[in-house]
């Protein structure tokens, strides 16, 4: 008779434990570094978002993407004394349901930094994407498991689960699996059940992330950034971009994409716009012409209407990290995820220089990734007077400012003047391209030190929470010794 109180006390400590812990977890090799927050506080591995005590958990500015409350009451009382939703047993043997796998799969483990990393498989999808709603999938979760397809499908019968994709993550080193939950259960309440199950390595929500585009004369950038129109070039050097769908019959990107990858093909294309000018602002030719004309763009369709999940991003992550990519642009912001930031952490790994738009969410906004992760350039948005576009994002993360406030791109109806940390992040990559194309063998590393070392100071002197380390100098960073 004692069993059940134990097994009970179990699952509520571990929705504890969830509760009081921040939903990003950093690995265990890699203890959580202090970082200063907007407010000039420091906080260890946290956002930097604060409660005033006043507004509902999730709030913020409009089309700011803040990390959720998922952790709510975890074991409600039901309504006129129902009977309540119960606990899946993930101890019990699910051979009843599904057959055994003929062979225990051994255990898939997770790539050491800059080691060896499991080559992915197709997308196996059994549902198509749902419906973006708020700030995650309302009836989702995504979990890495140690194991197969026939794991999965056992961790699925143990908790009610649907399966609805798995596949192996090339950047995640492992299974990855979306889980949906079709009895309404909350997302935490799955999440803290979930814990429970050794072959479960990490759960997350399926976040929504947000490309950032402000609202909106003749391209300033290459004047601003210290380029030579006439001398930039990108010849040769592979650059992915992750974003909406693209006009490819616009002049601007005739011969500039080498391939295009859909993540989301159950999803019908209908805005092109700001993957157009994004592409083009990296290597647009003509009379567009982008900051490092002749670069290859390795273009992955991972948004619509503005939005994405999370593991659509991851997918379109690991193809692009298949194309032998030297940049990869990420013009959007959402929560802190933990997947995500150990699928850049081992991009970074593999040399490959990661770019991301800060974010459009205002002075006081929680931090934005995955522009906040180590390892990711972080850009902010000038104007033509390099001064800060006011919707910036700030805090310490932010690494460097280029041109992003009503400047000329492509777009699907021909040409535009866009605004928003999105767009300076698509200079600061063509601008990048440039340093590879003069000095191929030039690493990760030493880019990112030479961004820093070269940049222009803007406000404060020294490094500071608005432009970072300042104005990309692209002149300065090319002759910058290694």
């Amino acid at each position: 008779m004692a069993a059940k109180p134990v097994i009970a006390f179990g699952f509520l400590l571990a929705a504890m434990t969830i509760a009081a812990t921040p939903v990003f977890a950093q690995s265990e090799d890699q203890p959580p570094a202090k970082t200063e927050c907007p407010d000039g506080t420091n906080a260890a591995g946290a956002d930097c978002a604060k409660d005033d005590g006043g507004g509902t958990p999730g709030a913020g500015p409009a089309g700011a993407v803040f990390l959720p409350a998922l952790i709510v009451d975890l074991f409600p009382n039901p309504p006129g004394g129902a009977t309540p939703l119960p606990t899946p047993d993930p101890r019990r043997d699910p051979a009843s349901s599904l057959p055994p796998p003929a062979q225990p799969a051994p255990p898939v483990q997770a790539p050491a930094l800059g080691g060896p990393i499991i080559s992915p498989t197709d997308l196996i999808a059994t549902e198509p994407q749902r419906a973006i709603v708020g700030d995650f999938v309302p009836d989702e979760v995504l979990v890495t498991v140690d194991g197969d397809a026939a794991t999965v499908q056992q961790i699925a019968a143990s908790f009610g689960l649907e399966v609805r994709s798995e596949r192996q993550s090339r950047l995640l080193g492992t299974t990855l699996a979306r889980f949906g939950i079709p009895d309404g259960r909350p997302v935490g309440v799955v999440l803290a059940q979930l814990a429970a199950d050794g072959r479960t390595r990490r759960r997350e929500p399926n976040h929504v992330y947000s490309l950032q585009q402000a609202a909106g004369i003749v391209n300033y950038a290459f004047d601003r950034i210290a380029l030579d129109a006439d001398q930039a070039s990108g010849e040769n050097v592979r650059v992915a971009v992750i974003d909406t769908g693209i006009d490819d019959t616009n002049p601007a990107l005739s011969g500039v994409i080498a391939d295009q990858f859909d993540a989301m093909p159950a999803v019908a294309v209908e805005k092109r716009d700001h993957g157009t000018s994004i592409d083009g602002l990296i290597a647009g030719v003509g009379a567009l012409k982008g900051m490092a004309p002749g670069a290859k763009i390795y273009h992955a369709r991972a948004f619509e209407g503005g939005k994405s999940t999370m593991d659509v991003i991851l997918s379109a992550l690991d193809w692009a990290a298949e194309q032998d990519v030297r940049i990869i642009n990420m013009s959007f912001v959402g929560p802190k995820n933990d997947l995500l930031g150990i699928a850049c952490r081992n991009a970074r790994a593999l040399g490959i220089v990661l770019v991301a738009a800060a974010g459009n969410n205002g002075p006081k906004a929680p931090y934005g990734y995955p522009a906040a992760f180590d390892g990711v350039i972080a850009v902010t948005a000038t104007d033509a007077k390099d001064g800060l576009m006011p919707q910036a994002n700030r805090g310490a993360y932010v690494f460097i400012s280029a041109p992003g406030v009503e400047v000329v791109a492509p777009s699907g109806a021909g040409s535009d003047v866009v605004t928003g940390t999105s767009f300076a992040a698509a200079i600061v990559s063509g601008a990048i391209a440039n340093l590879i194309h003069a000095a191929p063998d030039r690493s990760a590393d030493d880019i990112e030190k030479a961004l820093a070392a070269t940049a222009k100071d803007l406000g404060p002197k020294g490094r500071d929470n608005d432009f970072g380390y300042g104005l990309l100098d692209t002149k300065a960073a090319e002759t910058a010794k290694e």
